[in-house]
């Protein structure tokens, strides 16, 4: 979440925004190919990510939503349509557990209502 993050807000290179957290976390083998292909595959499907959090998110725009929210929603909804070794359940969790630790007070609640609105329509 930390390097979508900055690629969103900051405007860093996806590249750069990596590397920081590799050398932040210490993250090498599995760990860091996760990542990467979190990121790398979220970064790819961006437009396609965005349009479903659009339609689920109620007058609100995907650029007018906080910035952790909508990179949030994004890193979820990337795993629950695309990495099909991750039950839809625990990214969810791992989404709500997200969202307490770094958003808002109503951060999880959005979230959830969005994750859990994909979930029952795509039945993933």
């Amino acid at each position: 979440m930390q390097v979508m993050y900055q690629v969103d807000v900051g405007k860093m290179d996806v590249d750069e925004a990596l590397q920081n957290i590799q050398e932040q976390f210490k993250l090498t083998g599995p760990d860091l190919d996760f990542t990467s292909q979190l990121v790398y595959g979220t970064l790819d499907k961006l437009a396609e990510l965005d349009q479903i959090i659009s339609e689920h998110s109620r007058e609100w725009l995907v650029e007018r939503m906080a910035a952790v929210d909508r990179n949030i929603l994004r890193l979820a909804l990337f795993e629950m349509l695309y990495i099909q070794e991750i039950p839809t359940n625990v990214s969810i969790n791992e989404a709500l557990e997200m969202a307490k630790r770094f958003g808002g007070a109503d951060s999880a609640k959005f979230i959830n209502g969005i994750l859990g609105a994909v979930a029952r329509q795509t039945k993933v």
